[in-house]
């Protein structure tokens, strides 16, 4: 009997993002803020409370938020209320409030014998670096998300800088202000960032008299 020949198969490959929330990362809800914002206080994470929550209300990017010096939030011993900062990726000023819990935080955290003569908010454990990385501040809220049993996927360091934002819009409606304190130099990119639907975007822009 004749031996059929059959056609060879190569193995497939593993997709690299099987298994994985790919695209935009997910702004955590009011209660999951409440959530990891708890447990670092039962802690005693001084460090990664203040950071949590200058996170939340600053809305910063990462690259911005790792350089913070303690003069940018604190003016004549006191916290400030609104601060101002030029963002490292526009070269433009962006300006944001911090909360009454958060402005508590950072005096707690600035008050450690850690943060004794140190020019950032967020001082590395390595001598040859002066702040933290992006890298490391993303592996803290991988930690912090994974905490409450958040799928660590799905969320990242924008988690924390559209969390305050979404919840703006979704409370406002008002695109214009999260823009402004977004720092986005026009309202598309916000609507991008938002993930807002475009008819919504329109009713709302018109609405608005810039």
């Amino acid at each position: 009997m004749p031996r059929v020949q059959l056609p060879a198969t190569t193995p497939k490959r593993r997709a690299w993002n099987k298994g994985r929330i790919i695209g935009q990362k997910r702004p955590l809800l009011p209660k999951q803020v409440w959530a990891i914002r708890a447990r670092l206080e039962l802690a005693g994470n001084l460090r990664d409370l203040a950071l949590f929550n200058v996170a939340i209300d600053s809305k910063l990017r990462g690259c911005d938020l790792v350089r913070l010096k303690a003069k940018d939030l604190v003016s004549s011993e006191r916290v400030k209320e609104r601060v101002t900062i030029i963002q490292s990726k526009t070269g433009k000023p962006v300006q944001f409030e911090l909360s009454e819990n958060t402005r508590d935080s950072v005096v707690k955290w600035l008050d450690t014998p850690e943060m004794l003569r140190c020019q950032f908010m967020l001082p590395s454990r390595f001598h040859d670096r002066p702040h933290i990385s992006t890298r490391q501040y993303g592996r803290l809220v991988r930690n912090w998300v994974t905490a409450i049993g958040l799928e660590p996927s799905g969320y990242g360091t924008h988690s924390l800088r559209r969390t305050k934002a979404s919840e703006i819009y979704r409370k406002t409606g008002n695109l214009r202000a999260v823009q402004l304190l977004l720092g986005h130099t026009k309202v598309d990119s916000t609507v991008r960032y938002l993930g807002v639907e475009l008819e919504d975007a329109l009713s709302i822009a018109e609405r608005i008299d810039i």
